[in-house]
């Protein structure tokens, strides 16, 4: 029952912003991240599910369609599951401006360059991202503790028990629904071998030639196969920065799961120990960040000596920020940010701590030093991004 749903108010006011810029709205994200569920909480809509062929019947003819939804909002959910959606979002933009519409659909299709340019200019983009700080407050459980280890899909989180099967359940729908029906990729286990282990060493420099041994394909097939993952937002990749200096790192990636349940999962942790909770933090971090500026390209930097910062973030007119990311805020070690200052003196730099709750700065050997908890670097870039 829609009663029993939890409104989930940061990504409603995302929404509700979006239409205010285009008529149509396409939400994406993840299977079982909460994309209907969302969709269902939003109040005076008109719901259609794509996946039942009297929807995709309705759907033959768009036009018709269209008119009898004059001056409402309308969802249509799972829209990939009609012959071709991009058309019938196309119509609606082009002719019926006064309809306020809501697609969802796979996330490969978001990504396929027919969908991207018929809608070109006609669509604002949600991208809906396991979930954020503000969704805990929503659900009734703040711990962080537990939003680590269960990870941020909704279903996930709120089981009774940790949800083992579902897990497993999810990775085969993803391969039979989402890459089977987009990609044909063919070879199933290469394919979810490949997951598994990017998932295990999520976080660490990509290296194709280190998975295709144990994949048993080739290195532009692991290429090909981290393209696929991308595009269905499983994994990010977060590139190196760099201004093409001879003691820095210019090309090797970064690879970040999706999701910290997940990595968990895969690597056999039921329980977070100590040393497991900064390396999750980050990857919290980096989720906050993605959902709240859906910002896609995000950045690390490393030097030849092994000086690395965990996210470098590019604006257009400001000076690089840099964010490391440290479970205690008496984790940090300033002579990785340092080795970045003399190289970019102009940058500004922030610590990112489970454990600040005021806001306070620090010098270290001459440089600037802020450290923040995670709602308050969201604040803090809020007010310097342009």
């Amino acid at each position: 029952m829609v009663s029993d749903l939890v409104a989930r108010r940061f990504w409603i006011e995302r929404i509700g912003r979006a239409w205010q810029r285009h008529s149509v709205v396409w939400l994406s994200g993840v299977r079982r991240v909460g994309k209907t569920c969302l969709c269902l909480t939003l109040g005076d809509i008109e719901y259609f599910d794509c996946e039942l062929p009297r929807v995709r019947r309705m759907l033959e003819d768009p036009e018709t369609f269209w008119e009898g939804m004059y001056g409402k909002k309308v969802v249509l959910d799972e829209v990939h599951r009609l012959p071709n959606p991009s058309e019938v979002l196309k119509i609606a933009a082009d002719h019926f401006p006064g309809i306020k519409v809501l697609a969802t659909g796979s996330s490969t299709l978001g990504a396929s360059a027919k969908f991207r340019d018929t809608l070109s200019g006609r669509k604002a983009e949600v991208w809906l991202t396991p979930m954020v700080l503000a969704d805990l407050k929503d659900f009734g459980r703040a711990d962080l503790k537990y939003r680590l280890l269960r990870g941020g899909l909704p279903p996930f989180f709120l089981s009774k028990e940790y949800p083992e099967q579902d897990f497993q359940e999810w990775m085969d729908a993803f391969w039979a629904k989402d890459i089977q029906e987009l990609f044909r990729l063919g070879k199933r286990y290469s394919f979810l071998r490949f997951v598994e282990l990017l998932l295990m060493q999520s976080g660490g420099i990509f290296e194709a030639t280190h998975f295709a041994r144990p994949c048993e394909v080739s290195r532009t097939t692991i290429a090909n196969y981290l393209e696929v993952l991308q595009s269905a937002h499983v994994s990010h990749v977060v590139r190196p920065f760099s201004t093409y200096r001879s003691s820095e790192i210019v090309s090797a990636p970064k690879v970040y799961a999706f999701d910290t349940g997940f990595v968990c999962y895969y690597r056999g942790l039921n329980t977070l120990r100590p040393d497991d909770l900064g390396f999750l933090w980050e990857h919290l971090v980096l989720n906050e960040i993605q959902a709240c500026f859906q910002l896609h390209h995000v950045h690390y930097w490393r030097d030849k000596r092994g000086h690395e910062v965990d996210f470098v973030l590019i604006f257009r007119g400001i000076p690089p920020i840099v964010i490391e990311c440290k479970w205690s805020a008496d984790d940090l070690d300033g002579k990785n940010l340092l080795a970045f200052s003399r190289r970019y003196p102009e940058a500004v730099f922030f610590v990112v701590a489970s454990d600040v709750k005021q806001a306070f700065s620090r010098k270290y050997k001459g440089i600037s030093i802020r450290f923040l908890n995670l709602p308050q670097i969201i604040e803090e870039l809020n007010g310097r991004k342009p």
